[in-house]
């Protein structure tokens, strides 16, 4: 966690120096009330701009309530990358659909050995994008999960079994929360952090050494929109 603040605030740092730097320019000492007029509608016209574009950066996927006290869990390292679309509705509020490839899973220390899961993904993020100050959105929303493949590794020191399955295999979770925020530092490029969370169980049959988990993932990223 300690590793993830640091990222956190080093992204909002660098946004923040970046987004200043474009949208806030040197302010004359005498500025005319028409051209404030016309500053507020330059706003607005950027904003009521639809964009679509890509996207992509890290994942550190982890789980929460395993409940099963003596079955801990460590994050493991993947990716995202997708296409995305802004659609203004009303200032401030754009909808901001995706469809992402996203890795998931976690890593297990065991009596017998590590096991690692890894899950990919196609995640459709519906969003509500929420400008807070010009620079500066807020998103949240609902993430539908469509399971694609998921790979078990086992390592007992000695030798290394890996299995792999293709579909949901019935035991997945299709729907997650995500909440989040963008830094736009031009009108083309910005930077992302989120937060998703499973909003079920992924469940096992009674004959499964793994208990019932909620895959949680935090995602850094960058983004560019196209004209």
């Amino acid at each position: 966690m300690k590793h993830i603040f640091i990222l956190t605030i080093c992204l909002l740092v660098a946004g923040s120096v970046s987004a200043q730097d474009y949208y806030y320019p040197p302010r004359r000492v005498h500025r005319r009330p028409v051209e404030r007029r016309q500053v507020q509608h330059r706003q607005l016209d950027d904003f009521y701009r639809p964009r679509v574009g890509i996207e992509g950066g890290l994942s550190i996927a982890n789980t929460v309530d395993t409940y099963d006290a003596g079955y801990s869990t460590n994050n493991i390292l993947g990716f995202h990358a997708g296409i995305t679309a802004t659609l203004p509705i009303v200032y401030p509020f754009s909808f901001q659909p995706e469809i992402l490839f996203s890795q998931k899973g976690y890593k297990a220390f065991t009596t017998d050995g590590t096991f690692t899961q890894r899950n990919n993904y196609i995640d459709i993020p519906l969003l509500a994008n929420f400008r807070l100050v010009r620079g500066f959105n807020f998103l949240v929303g609902p993430q539908i999960n469509i399971p694609v493949s998921t790979t078990n590794t086992f390592d007992n020191g000695f030798a290394v079994s890996r299995e792999s399955y293709y579909g949901d295999n019935g035991n997945k979770s299709y729907v997650a929360g995500v909440v989040g925020f963008s830094i736009d530092l031009n009108p083309n490029v910005d930077i992302h952090a989120r937060y998703v969370l499973d909003l079920s169980s992924n469940t096992y049959d009674a004959n499964s050494p793994i208990p019932d988990y909620r895959n949680q993932i935090w995602q850094f990223g960058i983004g560019i929109k196209f004209q």
